[in-house]
């Protein structure tokens, strides 16, 4: 045999025969007068039962065969007691476990009793009481206790110690150098000395007491570990019985200590050590088998599975297949029914969420038809009614003018009597039907319409918020009837201006809605780079006035698009010098930008929207928020009918990946969305690109309308025909450097060039021959020259002309030019181009948009219909995660040693890395769209929060389904609902981690954090405390999961597993009470990541 140590502990004195005298003075308080007492009591029971024990007996079974020399069992009132007295020890050490053993015990009571309660399974007591009679002094005392189990635990995780050392304890009085008695050999106990006085519930090791007496084999039930003499009962959960000696190879079965050297008639005892499953399952009730007692081991029956260790059998999942002594259920049937099931389900919506929207949009449009259809109705009547009315009334005008002749021939006599419906007959007066002439001048109505819808009376019915398909029908018969007479009315009054409209609408009774007029006034306008000195805008003076079209034109490189990006406060990097006024004031654009329309360069539309749900969409959330709902439609209607979208209105718009409408139907929506919001400025960047002539002359009269209603409308355009330029009012013609040539009225622009020599050819395009000029491809006549038109300009309206252009000027010319402009300090023009704050800037547009929980509501409907139509991928992403639950539940089988650690740090891989590439999509796809969207006054935090919303559902059911083939083919200890709170927590978290990415980087790059982090993260995750990465390692999220995950698991292993739980926490550095911690850890990195985006979203500079 060999010894655990060469020292003894400190204080421990192994001498022989010692016996421990209390103290008689020591004061002793409640408690221990207590213990003291029940100590007492045990000797005196120990005394009587050991004299007289047959005067102690049971009643016996009837159903026993009779046996001679049948001893008589102790009674279960003294089983129990010894039971009770036994917990009392163990509660005794309970401040010794909550401060040694904190990590891993819960409720130290509730553990205690997980593992002592012997209530009614205490049998093994009665067993050992009839074979030991002094069962009391071989029984652990708990300053034994603890040396057993600090000693143990101590060394279970020590890497330098072999398992075979961790077996053996610490020397103590009774097992060291100098004393090793037989009780001191695995399997054996010891009684202790005659005539020493102990406290059973004692817990200093010191005082341990003598106990070498009557060394005999351990009583199944118990356990005698090798280095102390005293029995422990097995906790529940184990199977103990006593050992068989294998002669053969001189272990004792089912254990695996030996026999001691030089002891042939050795005799086996019970077990010989409690400790992790890693060490030795020997004293763990066998898989497939459960324990109801220590000494009772019986085999699961069908239908119900039994784990390693289990006190009782349990019943198994309908679908799973369990046989006699199953240890785990096979679920891969079960699996299989799930994974065809959720395949269905995604298969189901996939095809019904294109259904459902195509049902929708044919209910419109059925609704839509039935009400155009009635309105074209309505006007062929009051067409038909108004030439019958023409024709009665010459009727009744001739029946008039010969009725008041004086002739009576037999001629007029014949005339006189011309049948018409209105016919008064020839007696009447002639008073009469000028009365009759007069009531039909008066009378501009026709056929009646029983259907006419007031508006005004719905919406003052506030309580009332249904909105049924015929409510929808006479909204649009409002719309469609307005625009009808509208159509009348251009007709009618093709050259009239728009005061004159304004006149004959309200002498009709019409309420005509006056927009905020806009004025822009630049002066001196300069942009030069950062960094560089180099003009891209120079000296550009001007003004573009409310009610007209500006057409800017202009050689490629003249800074085009750059003079209405600087107009419009979206120019960026550059400095900027110069005086832009609004209205005549020195106010910032953006103050206006809720009625500033800019229709930028590139279509950034949202594709995977129809027609009209763009347009739909720009009208709620721009349009004033007290704005009738028919009026809302009656707008989208007339934009959708002024733009020809009527053919395509219920087609998405297409993506590059997936086609939808052509490109130059797709320009058209750009505009449209820009023109449904009614603005009072309007910037388009060459809308006319990609247009045809048609198209082109459609999209100018529809501009011209707006410009009809005070718009002030400035556009780039590119090689217009001659019929759109004469569509335009004004023209600013820029050359290369961003210098103005001419800004004046289109009429006036040849008699101006005239001025300078310049005549335009016959049959030549006005606007095509001067770009030909500035690109330097056609000499200008006269005696000017291309560099020279910029400065003869300045000259022309007395704007200052800069010093280093001086020399293109004429000498007579230049010392007669006077600016009309005085210089300004450059103190006050010089700056830099401010970065736009939404939350600083006034709000001076005069228009109340919807606030932030309507805009909300309206984003949150635009992201359900672009989900639905995205099924496709939805799916994809989960039949990956279903693939994933799969093949990680099947390979990363759960193992009672570890808690099943590996396969959690796959799943916290797996799931991270996949969720995250998913959100990623939430907002990286649609950059544009946003910056389009929020630079015109959409609300950003409607803008998250109804993306974050959505992806709720993601962050709901994505564990679902992962967990549904994880848990069932993995299947841990630990509940389905635990590790499902748990993986929506990380979900949650990664969630917001991928929102932070998305909007800070690149899509590629995203994606590559996104794979990285989860992957880097939970290897950090995992790192010993030796590590030099292990001051990070608290401060990761993959930590907070994976120790989630593994103390859900580990509250789930209790009894005899209590030390493989605190061997496993130790070895993790986990504690057992930090679940709570690490959620809320998860929970709240995935809230301040979503403010961190959020705030990126606002600052970030694309």
């Amino acid at each position: 045999m060999g010894s655990s140590s060469s020292s003894s502990p400190q204080g421990l004195s192994p001498i022989p025969g010692h016996v421990l005298k209390p103290n008689m003075h020591e004061k002793m308080n409640g408690e221990k007068k207590t213990i003291t007492s029940s100590v007492g009591c045990l000797i005196l029971i120990l005394v009587f039962s050991g004299y007289f024990p047959r005067c102690v007996w049971c009643q016996d079974d009837p159903d026993d065969p009779p046996v001679n020399n049948k001893r008589p069992r102790i009674s279960p009132l003294f089983s129990n007691f010894l039971s009770q007295q036994f917990n009392k020890s163990i509660r005794k050490y309970k401040a010794s476990i909550k401060r040694t053993l904190h990590y891993c015990t819960e409720d130290v009571d509730k553990d205690i009793s997980g593992a002592f309660n012997f209530e009614g399974k205490d049998e093994f007591f009665t067993n050992c009481q009839v074979k030991f009679k002094d069962l009391a002094k071989r029984l652990c005392t708990a300053a034994e206790l603890r040396v057993y189990f600090t000693s143990f635990i101590n060394k279970v995780d020590d890497s330098a110690k072999s398992i075979s050392q961790a077996h053996f304890l610490d020397p103590n009085r009774n097992c060291n150098l100098t004393s090793w008695t037989s009780g001191c050999e695995p399997g054996w106990a010891s009684a202790v000395n005659p005539g020493q006085k102990y406290e059973f519930n004692e817990t200093n090791p010191r005082k341990i007491p003598f106990r070498t007496d009557n060394s005999q084999p351990c009583c199944e039930g118990f356990f005698c570990p090798q280095g102390l003499t005293c029995m422990i009962p097995c906790p529940l959960g184990a199977y103990c019985p006593v050992a068989k000696l294998d002669k053969k190879s001189g272990i004792c079965d089912p254990y695996h200590y030996q026999q001691p050297a030089g002891k042939p008639n050795y005799t086996c005892g019970s077990a010989d050590m409690w400790g992790p499953v890693q060490m030795g399952s020997d004293m763990f009730c066998e898989p497939g088998h459960y324990c109801p007692t220590t000494i009772e081991e019986i085999p699961c029956p069908k239908g119900r599975y039994c784990r390693m260790g289990s006190v009782k059998s349990k019943l198994c999942f309908a679908g799973s297949r369990c046989e006699k002594r199953t240890n785990i259920p096979s679920m891969k049937v079960f699996g299989i029914m799930l994974i065809v099931l959720l395949t269905a389900i995604l298969i189901i919506v996939y095809n019904c969420s294109d259904q459902l929207m195509s049902t929708r949009y044919k209910k419109q449009a059925e609704s839509r038809e039935a009400a155009a259809k009635h309105v074209r109705e309505t006007a062929q009547a009051r067409e038909r009614w108004q030439a019958a009315k023409d024709m009665t009334k010459s009727a009744l005008q001739q029946h008039l003018s010969k009725t008041t002749s004086r002739r009576s021939s037999a001629r007029h006599d014949q005339k006189s009597k011309i049948p018409n419906p209105f016919s008064i007959g020839s007696k009447k007066d002639p008073s009469k039907l000028n009365e009759m002439l007069a009531s039909m001048d008066d009378d501009d109505g026709g056929p009646s319409n029983d259907n006419e819808f007031n508006f005004e009376d719905v919406t003052k019915k506030k309580g009332k918020t249904k909105k049924n398909l015929q409510t929808k029908s006479k909204i649009y018969k409002y719309a469609y009837g307005q625009i009808e007479k509208e159509k009348q009315m251009e007709e009618q009054n093709k050259n009239m201006t728009f005061s004159g409209i304004l006149s004959m609408a309200k002498r009709n009774g019409e309420d005509i809605r006056k927009r905020p007029r806009i004025e822009i006034a630049f002066q001196e306008l300069t942009l030069t780079l950062k960094g560089k000195q180099r003009y891209i805008m120079r000296s550009v003076s001007g003004k573009i006035m409310p009610g007209r079209i500006s057409a800017v034109m202009g050689p490629s490189g003249a800074g085009k698009t750059t003079f209405l990006s600087a107009l419009t406060g979206k120019i960026t990097g550059c400095t900027m010098s110069g005086m832009i006024l609004v209205n005549g004031k020195n106010e910032s654009i953006h103050s206006y930008k809720k009625i500033v329309g800019f229709v930028p360069q590139d279509d950034i539309v949202h594709g995977d929207l129809t027609v009209e749900e763009n347009l739909r969409f720009s009208a709620r959330c721009r349009l004033s928020a007290d704005l009738p709902k028919h009026d809302k439609v009656l707008i989208i209607e007339r934009v959708i009918e002024s733009l020809g979208l009527q053919a395509i209105r219920n087609s998405r718009v297409g993506t590059v990946e997936k086609r939808g409408i052509s490109g130059g139907q797709k320009k058209r929506v750009n505009v449209g969305l820009e023109m449904v919001m009614e603005p009072s400025l309007l910037i388009l960047d060459e809308p006319t690109s990609g247009l045809d002539s048609s198209s082109s002359s459609l999209l100018l009269r529809a501009l011209r309308r707006e410009a009809l209603e005070g718009v002030n409308i400035s556009m780039v355009v590119h090689q217009p025909s001659y019929s759109l330029y004469k569509m335009f009012d004004d023209l600013i013609l820029l050359a290369k450097g961003g210098i103005t040539v001419y800004h004046g009225p289109v009429k006036k622009v040849e008699e101006y060039f005239a001025g300078l020599g310049i005549t335009i050819p016959e049959r030549i395009n006005t606007p095509d021959y001067l770009i030909d000029i500035l690109e330097g491809m056609i000499k200008p006549g006269g005696d000017v020259t291309a560099q020279q038109l910029p400065v003869r300009w300045m000259l022309h309206n007395g704007y200052r002309v800069p010093p280093d252009m001086l020399h293109l000027c004429d000498q007579g010319a230049s010392s007669s030019s006077s600016p009309s402009i005085p210089e300004v300090k450059n103190n006050e023009i010089q700056r830099d181009v401010p970065t736009y704050n939404f939350f600083r800037t006034p709000d001076l547009s005069g228009r109340v948009t919807p606030g932030v929980l309507r805009q909300y509501k309206y984003y949150l409907e635009r992201v359900f219909r672009q989900r639905l139509r995205d099924t496709r991928v939805q799916a994809a992403d989960y039949l990956i995660l279903l693939l994933a639950g799969t093949c990680l539940g099947t390979m990363a089988k759960v193992t009672d040693d570890t808690f099943g650690a590996t396969g959690y740090q796959y799943t916290v891989i797996a799931v991270s890395l996949l969720c995250m590439i998913g959100a990623l999509r939430t907002f990286s796809l649609d950059k544009l769209e946003y910056k389009r969207e929020s630079s015109s006054g959409m609300n950003s935090l409607s803008y998250f929060l109804s993306k974050d919303t959505m992806d709720h559902i993601n962050t709901v059911m994505k564990p679902l389904v992962y967990l549904c083939l994880f848990y069932f083919f993995n299947y841990p200890r630990s509940s389905f609902t635990s590790n499902y709170i748990v993986l929506v927590s990380l979900v949650y978290c990664v969630t917001g981690i991928a929102y932070t990415l998305a909007i800070s980087l690149q899509f590629s790059q995203a994606q590559l954090w996104s794979v990285l982090l989860p992957v880097v993260l939970t290897l950090i995750a995992n790192q010993s405390t030796n590590s030099a990465v292990s001051v990070i390692t608290p401060f990761v999220f993959p930590k907070w999961a994976l120790e989630a995950f593994i103390i859900a698991n580990a509250k789930e292993y209790n009894g005899v597993w209590l030390m493989t739980r605190c061997a496993a926490l130790k070895h993790y550095d986990y504690d057992i009470h930090n679940s709570n911690k690490c959620l809320c850890l998860l929970i709240a990195t995935g809230l301040g990541t979503r403010i961190i985006a959020f705030t990126c979203l606002l600052t970030r500079q694309r």
